[in-house]
């Protein structure tokens, strides 16, 4: 038997997938989209290689992965009936990372997170109704509160069906969880909400740029239009792998909602600047927050605009609700349950900012060594 992993390509998937394979003894059952075996090989590796030597990788991949290459938005996966068979008979529990974070696309948040989730949430159904699942473990987002200001949110207080949402992302976000308790209401479910996920604090590299770089773009400003007290609640990405790689194999989990979030200890942005500033990372800039409202309507404006001016703006108008709302997530639930808090930003932020400056904001992978073989660990897709 095996834990079904999705998104095991992304970002944070890939957190998860080194998480379960340096942690426990399971074998992984992982979608990955791709027209070949091999090209779903090379991207698995192109997102592990952030977490393993490709020597251990092949190990993994030859003893511990079966790789069933299909499209999280198609019916069964896209997957021929025998292989999806066999996914639903050797798998005993599902961790659902893959979403679509694209927040200006309502149509593709649309098509991944709520289609996408719901063919997770019929997998899981057929196995619980074959042989039980142990577990479905769904990874959400903190976004799910919908619009805050000056809040402490708690994880049974977050969603609030009167309040509108921000985004895409968190209205559809939002629903997948809705449609998880209310499709999988015999299965032991586990929600993980993180909230901005930014770095590891353990080394500087990274595979994901888009929030690194808004902050690169704001840290070059000499004004900043925010309030030097507000806090921003970011967390590192190798705590939110560790936290759901965790508590998703545990008998009995204490709650069934998490929080991956830095919570009440979420620092300001006085003190984030304040340490890339001695660090080197910034000039330590002024603060004038009556110039939000101009400075937003600016990014607007900048953001229909084509170069480096137009991408970065962009980047900045997905994400200023979350920078200008002064809102963090009480994190005591996922702190109790590990034993350990989140690392502060502010400890390795400038590490991540220069090595995504110096690396042009590109990861630098490696490719697919060109004599390495290994077994068939693919299942089919239909045509």
């Amino acid at each position: 038997m095996a834990i079904f992993v999705t998104g095991s390509t992304g970002y944070l998937g890939g957190y998860v997938v080194a998480g379960l394979l340096s942690g426990s003894r399971d074998k992984l059952n992982l979608l990955v989209r791709a027209k070949t075996e091999q090209e779903a090989r090379e991207r698995l590796w192109t997102c592990l290689q952030l977490h393993f030597g490709f020597p251990e990788f092949l190990e993994y991949l030859e003893k511990r992965i079966c790789i069933f290459g299909g499209d999280l938005t198609s019916e069964r996966f896209g997957l021929f009936d025998e292989d999806y068979h066999a996914l639903v008979d050797t798998t005993d529990s599902v961790v659902h990372c893959a979403a679509s974070l694209n927040r200006k696309s309502e149509k593709q948040c649309l098509n991944v997170n709520l289609r996408g989730t719901l063919e997770v949430i019929q997998l899981a159904r057929r196995a619980q109704n074959r042989h039980g699942l142990r577990r479905y473990s769904h990874v959400s987002t903190v976004a799910v509160a919908g619009k805050r200001k000056d809040e402490v949110v708690t994880e049974d207080s977050a969603i609030d069906w009167e309040r509108s949402d921000y985004d895409p992302y968190a209205r559809t976000k939002k629903f997948c969880e809705y449609m998880a308790n209310r499709l999988l209401p015999d299965v032991h479910k586990t929600i993980f909400r993180p909230a901005i996920v930014l770095g590891d604090s353990r080394r500087p590299e990274t595979s994901q740029f888009d929030m690194v770089k808004a902050v690169h773009f704001l840290a070059q400003m000499p004004v900043l239009p925010l309030r030097p007290e507000d806090r921003i609640d970011i967390v590192p990405a190798n705590y939110v792998g560790k936290a759901v790689a965790t508590i998703h194999q545990k008998d009995q989990p204490a709650h069934g909602i998490y929080q991956l979030s830095s919570g009440r200890s979420a620092q300001t942005y006085a003190e984030l600047t304040d340490a890339l500033a001695r660090a080197g990372g910034m000039r330590k800039p002024l603060f004038w927050p009556w110039l939000g409202g101009p400075f937003s309507r600016t990014v607007n404006w900048a953001a229909s605009r084509g170069g480096a001016i137009g991408s970065a703006a962009s980047l900045l108008k997905v994400f200023w609700p979350y920078l200008d709302w002064n809102t963090v997530f009480d994190n005591s639930r996922v702190v109790a349950e590990l034993g350990e808090a989140p690392a502060k930003f502010s400890t390795y932020a400038a590490g991540l900012l220069k090595f995504c400056r110096d690396n042009h904001f590109r990861y630098p992978a490696k490719p697919w060594p060109t004599q390495a073989s290994v077994a068939r660990t693919v299942g089919r897709a239909s045509a």
